[in-house]
């Protein structure tokens, strides 16, 4: 892990805040995370215990196998809002 430069300003400023010099975060060295390309708006990341990862091994099997259960179970009909 790459330390931040510390300054000396930052030794008066660390008593007004209270953070560490180590655990302020250098926003010029920022970069984009690389993941978010694949998530799509409204979707849901899932972590898997690893035994259940063993047997789905690609995110492709996971999603057939929870679509073959959703075409099993019955349609749910949200609530109509009561007009007055």
């Amino acid at each position: 892990m790459k330390k931040t430069d510390f300054k000396e300003n930052d030794a008066d400023n660390f008593e007004l805040d209270d953070m560490l010099p180590e655990y302020r975060f250098d926003y010029r060295k920022a970069r984009p995370n690389r993941f978010t390309a694949e998530v799509v708006e409204g979707s849901m990341i899932v972590v898997l215990e690893p035994e259940i990862a063993r047997v789905f091994k690609t995110q492709e099997a996971v999603k057939a196998i929870l679509r073959a259960i959703a075409k099993t179970l019955p349609v749910v009909q949200e609530p109509r809002a009561v007009s007055s």
